[in-house]
């Protein structure tokens, strides 16, 4: 007391100081809580500010990088850390403008009836808190009919409330498929136009598992785009319902104060968080690299069964595995350890400042608060209000989880909008190709960055075109020449010469370097490999390739006449062994000689201007080749060979010979004079390899 005396007047304690800051408070309620709400407006507003001029900041410096051109480096993306940044909303708005196209569309309409359903299901929720308080209430005032008919209430309110969360199950589901079906539509036709498909996995290497980006990463995007919404809009709007309701019953001071708290324990809890969104694009990868080794084995079975490869290979795929399985096990003890956390935090901590808030009007009286006077009423008003209460935290508890959902997203929305700019990036000529090349680099990667005239017309010509490999290397530093229609083109060289680069760019499959390109529309030219593509389907689908049964019909095209073409290649006993409408394995069913019939009888149906025959006939007879040439050059097709075979010389005119050290010739071609010239020249070789012979005989006899 003596300690207190000094501290404090004698006609003053500290309750009576508590009283007087009380009233002074009551007093001046109304001002400070305008004060209070004004400034955090302000500071709402300040945010809002600052965030409008990073994002500012940074359109400016994309725009930059964009005039200074070149591919955008999405490996060097994906390494960096997926954070929840404009980045990420930048991507995320593309994705949902591609997926919620507009107000109109299908997907809008199902949000709007989810909105709906979502505030019905709140209202029942809120019902439910009024009469669990009323039920408590009867039950300790002891009114066993008034209890009885909150019972009935209770069972009745039921109906509706299962009924909505089954709907908004149903259109969480719903809403999924329509946007993977938006996206999926999206990503092929753009995927499928211009040769895309070829480019990304021949000429770019920034996209090494297009096919699980496509089918498995758009699926979990839209499972996850779907699912967030329902996980943010109804705990939100939970959150704004309850709190209103708990406003009126504890008083916005206290509301404002435990928000407050809550808000300081959310942003440390925030930092806390490991980034799970990088983490789940690693899983993504990893997965993908784990599908691409089992598809690169399945895909060179045969080669690996002839080397006796099944131990290396095995290595590799445990390999693959047990990498995913370390990162994903990491990933479940940094989930343990977070969810240790926030159950600590959401849960406990939480809910005991809920007990503190919902007791304020218990032991206080406020003002213009719902008040309580006797012992059921204080008791309805405790059930009630700590109902709204775990109603809101529990909102507020999924708002906080959502986060870790939101960063999952964040992983997914980093890998599909990647694969979506480097499809622009494509189309629009930028790629991005990692160089193995025995020249210089930088020699190579100034001719790589250049581009070259593609122009169309009814005959080819190449002026000053650079030819490059695969892998970077100039083959040629200027190609020229030129071929009219009917002027057949006969192409010869060793391996790795220019060949197939060549007729890749002639096909629009690579582009031009450099230079001038005049070639016919895509339409005139048609491409026979060495090894056809069989494609799923009819006998009559492999025919007429790549065209459709409405399409062969509009060309006015029966069956009789693919017989013709048929029996012209000694293919007709196909129709009678199988049928038109027969849906085969082509490739199992069919000799390699006879898919290259096959493959044939798809250019004589096609009837093109122009066709490209790459080793098309080295697997049948010289009888059928003499037949299938004599046919091509009947229906007025101009060939462009690439074949060593000498009984082809014959049907070309002109001929491109490539020496394989960045030299060619082009000049016309006498198939005759070229033949005596071959014979002499074999003949002199053989007599070349006896010289050794001759002087070792006249040696011995020397010695005689």
């Amino acid at each position: 007391m003596a300690a207190q005396s000094k501290l404090l007047p004698a006609d003053r304690t500290t309750r009576s100081i508590v009283n007087e800051l009380t009233n002074l408070y009551l007093k001046h309620r109304t001002k400070i809580s305008r004060a209070v709400y004004l400034t955090l407006f302000v500071t709402l507003i300040n945010r809002i500010r600052n965030a409008v001029q990073q994002q500012k900041a940074a359109s400016l410096r994309q725009a930059e990088a964009r005039q200074r051109g070149g591919p955008r480096d999405i490996e060097g993306m994906a390494r960096k850390k997926v954070e929840i940044n404009r980045e990420f909303f930048k991507n995320l708005s593309r994705l949902i403008r591609i997926v919620i196209p507009g107000w109109r569309s299908k997907e809008m309409t199902l949000l709007i009836i989810h909105s709906v359903f979502l505030v019905v299901r709140t209202l029942i929720s809120l019902y439910v808190a009024e009469l669990d308080g009323r039920l408590v209430s009867n039950l300790v005032r002891g009114r066993g009919r008034d209890f009885l008919m909150g019972i009935v209430w209770w069972m009745a309110v039921a109906i509706p409330a299962t009924f909505t969360n089954s709907m908004l199950s149903y259109h969480q589901a719903e809403a999924s498929l329509l946007y993977r079906t938006r996206l999926t539509k999206f990503i092929h036709e753009r995927y499928l136009s211009n040769m895309t498909f070829y480019a990304i996995s021949a000429l770019d290497d920034r996209i090494k598992n297009a096919d699980q980006l496509i089918t498995v990463d758009v699926a979990k995007f839209s499972n996850s785009l779907a699912e967030l919404y329902s996980n943010l809009a109804k705990p939100i709007l939970d959150m704004a319902i309850y709190n209103y309701s708990l406003s009126r019953s504890v008083g916005g001071e206290g509301l404002f104060f435990m928000s407050l708290l809550v808000q300081v324990s959310a942003n440390v809890m925030r930092m806390l968080t490991p980034p799970f969104g990088k983490y789940v694009a690693d899983e993504a990868r990893l997965e993908g690299a784990f599908r691409f080794e089992h598809s690169r084995l399945i895909d060179y079975s045969e080669e690996v069964a002839l080397y006796h490869g099944h131990e290396a290979e095995k290595d590799t795929l445990d390999k693959s595995y047990f990498t995913l399985i370390k990162h994903v096990n990491f990933i479940l003890r940094r989930r343990f350890y977070h969810g240790i956390m926030e159950d600590f935090v959401i849960k406990y901590f939480w809910g005991a400042l809920g007990l503190i808030l919902c007791s304020v009007p218990i032991f206080f009286k406020l003002p213009h608060a719902i008040g309580a006077s006797s012992m059921g009423d204080r008791t309805e008003s405790f059930v009630t209000n700590r109902r709204m209460l775990l109603s809101s935290s529990d909102a507020f508890g999924r708002v906080m989880f959502s986060y870790r959902e939101i960063s999952e997203l964040a992983g997914y929305t980093s890998r599909v909008a990647g694969l979506l700019d480097v499809m622009d990036d494509i189309q629009a000529g930028n790629f991005a190709k990692k160089l193995v090349s025995s020249a210089s680099t930088e020699e190579n990667a100034a001719v790589l960055r250049g581009r070259g005239t593609v122009t169309e017309g009814e005959d080819i010509e190449f002026t000053d075109v650079p030819i490059i490999s695969p892998n970077g290397d100039v083959l040629v530093k200027a190609l020229s020449f030129s071929v009219k229609p009917g002027d057949s083109l006969l192409v010869v060289g060793p391996n790795g010469c220019g060949k197939s680069s060549l007729f890749r760019i002639l096909g629009g499959l690579w582009p031009s370097y450099g230079g001038v390109v005049r070639k016919p529309p895509f339409s005139d030219i048609f491409y026979l490999p060495q090894r056809p593509y069989l494609s799923n389907g009819t006998l009559r689908e492999q025919i007429i390739y790549p065209d459709s049964v409405r399409a062969m019909c509009s060309k006015d095209v029966t069956d009789a006449d693919l017989v013709s073409i048929l029996e012209t290649l000694d293919l007709h006993e196909l129709v009678a062994s199988h049928g038109w409408d027969a849906e085969e394995e082509w490739r199992d069913v069919l000799s390699s000689g006879l898919q290259q019939r096959v493959a044939m009888a798809r250019l004589f149906y096609h009837k093109p201007k122009y066709a490209i025959l790459d080793e098309c006939t080295s697997s049948v007879t010289l009888e059928m080749e003499k037949i299938m040439y004599d046919t091509a050059k009947g229906l007025g097709i101009t060939l462009m060979t690439v074949s060593h075979r000498r009984s082809l010389w014959k049907y070309h005119t002109r001929i491109l010979q490539f020496d394989g050290q960045g030299k060619y010739v082009f000049t016309r071609l006498d198939a005759e004079k070229r033949l005596e010239l071959e014979d002499e020249k074999e003949e002199l070789d053989l007599q070349l390899r006896m010289v050794p012979e001759i002087e070792r005989r006249i040696a011995e006899l020397s010695a005689l």
